[in-house]
């Protein structure tokens, strides 16, 4: 009985000791967190209970609970943010990099913000404990990783319309890199998509014009269509002021003549802005010009937001083609080098084209083309109604039940098409209506992708094809019998949407919004 006694008493001093050294001090609402750490190399334990409890005392960061416990999983609840004495170097640096979120777009709003502040505060220091700070900051590391390098969460991505697929990130992964190597918080391409780190630098170059004051509207003329080279006007002075302000022209002479260096710049804002490069100024111009600062802002930040989803491999691949929905482009890349560009209009309205990704599977020569049931029910059987040539003028037939037209000259898919297996029964093809593409904005389809060079694409696909050399592609596209060829490896293909996009000069483009998908991601990211 009395050995039974000592040893009670040993086990009670041995508690009591452990109770009052666990935080290296006396603070004792540090008993709320306390809980013995199953493997444990600090002055902080952290277990699963302990995790529970802090996240049941700060409730508003509970969507971070998960997320923070396989962190700790993953690290045998060892603490990620203290040494043997204090806090580690990289928590500062993590708390820097948040404060600075406007320079990633984003804007801070994690609650708890007086709390986290403290952790850095000597004069609050002592208002939470170690493990309140330890739990703290990895669910800012968290909520900083998910909001930088991942974006909004998967749902919400696809009520936008964006189907394409998404990459996927370990936080213990980047958080070991981090660690390591924290100037990756600067700027780490293996967890982000280049074209990201191209747009910060153009939201840093246009905060800096909002934060000059020098963007003011410019005055307008009503009754003045156009301006062409030679003419003079106060608006000319203020368009030529504009354009140096963004970058189109070196040096404002203030002159009110549009004369020559004038007409370099407006080429230079026509291409960057998806316009025909052309002298004319006309209204629609000048009316881009005048945009709010803000609104070029917010273009900017939705579209580094999109490119949080890319996988960075995606645009390392040896081989692939991507297309623009607002620039209206295609891009064929092969070994990292760009061997065509084409122009491609695209569906609108209802028929809006799909964004997601496939693989080109076939090239179909001489195709048909089989009407879709709302073309046909819509649009051909009204048109047959009123005239009973319709058919034969457009070289029309019935397949069983379907209505196709025959391969030749007038074909709507053209002379080649380009098949990737997806289920919205959209297709890459060539387009008899070449002069569509004369025009600023291209005419629409019904939801394919019309290509002004679908004969290039081909050439260039098939090139590495001895099957296929060149007069046999051009006898199948000429022959009016449907030719298909399988492709040997198929090659990816990537339908976006990016209203503002750096080309390889560092100069940013900006597209029109033709599927007004802007707005609602400013809504999603903003307005929460």
């Amino acid at each position: 009985m009395k050995n039974i006694f000592l040893l009670l008493i040993v086990f009670l001093s041995n508690y009591s000791v452990a109770a009052i050294e666990h935080d290296g001090n006396e603070n004792t609402t540090d008993n709320l967190f306390y809980s013995p750490s199953k493997s444990n190399n600090s002055i902080v334990s952290i277990d699963l209970n302990t995790i529970n409890r802090f996240f049941n005392t700060y409730s508003s960061l509970k969507k971070y609970r998960s997320d923070v416990i396989l962190l700790y999983k993953n690290r045998n609840y060892k603490s990620i943010w203290y040494d043997d004495k204090q806090l580690i170097e990289f928590a500062n640096v993590l708390y820097s990099k948040v404060n600075q979120l406007e320079n990633e777009g984003l804007k801070f709003n994690l609650a708890y913000k007086d709390q986290i502040q403290s952790i850095f505060n000597t004069e609050l220091a002592s208002e939470i404990t170690k493990t309140e700070k330890e739990l703290l900051l990895s669910t800012l590391y968290i909520y900083y990783a998910k909001n930088v390098f991942q974006g909004i969460d998967t749902n919400k991505i696809h009520e936008t319309g964006w189907f394409l697929p998404r990459k996927n990130i370990s936080y213990k992964t980047l958080l070991d890199s981090l660690l390591t190597s924290p100037e990756l918080l600067d700027k780490n391409e293996k967890q982000l998509f280049g074209q990201y780190y191209k747009l910060r630098d153009a939201l840093q170059f246009y905060r800096q014009i909002e934060q000059s004051g020098d963007w003011k509207p410019m005055d307008t003329e009503s009754w003045v269509k156009e301006y062409h080279p030679g003419d003079s006007s106060k608006t000319i002075a203020q368009i030529r002021h504009r354009l140096v302000i963004m970058g189109d022209l070196n040096k404002d002479s203030k002159s009110n003549i549009y004369d020559e260096p004038l007409m370099a710049g407006i080429l230079n804002f026509k291409k960057r802005n998806g316009y025909k490069p052309d002298y004319p100024i006309g209204s629609q111009h000048i009316n881009r010009m005048n945009q709010p600062i803000e609104k070029y802002i917010k273009t900017i930040m939705v579209n580094m937001e999109r490119c949080r989803w890319i996988p960075p491999s995606l645009a390392k691949a040896d081989e692939f083609i991507i297309i623009n929905i607002p620039s209206f482009t295609l891009i064929y890349k092969k070994n990292g080098q760009k061997i065509l560009e084409s122009k491609v209009f695209v569906g609108i309205n209802m028929m809006e084209t799909v964004l997601f990704s496939s693989n080109i599977s076939r090239v179909v020569f001489s195709p048909y083309w089989n009407v879709p049931q709302s073309i046909l029910d819509n649009e051909i059987k009204p048109a047959i109604e009123k005239d009973s040539s319709y058919m034969t003028r457009h070289n029309l037939e019935w397949n069983n039940k379907s209505l196709r037209q025959r391969p030749g000259p007038t074909n709507a898919l053209g002379v080649v098409k380009f098949v990737f297996p997806n289920t919205y029964s959209i297709y890459l093809h060539d387009t008899p209506y070449k002069l569509n593409f004369n025009y600023d904005f291209p005419r629409f389809s019904h939801g394919c992708i019309n290509m002004q060079k679908a004969k290039e694409l081909a050439y260039l696909i098939l090139k590495d094809y001895p099957d296929w050399p060149l007069d046999k592609i051009n006898e199948a596209m000429d022959s009016g019998v449907e030719t298909v060829c399988v492709l040997k490896k198929p090659i990816p293909i990537h339908i976006g949407y990016f209203t503002a996009w750096v080309n390889d000069a560092g100069e940013i483009n900006f597209y029109f919004d033709i599927y007004d998908k802007d707005n609602h991601l400013v809504e999603l990211l903003f307005n929460e």
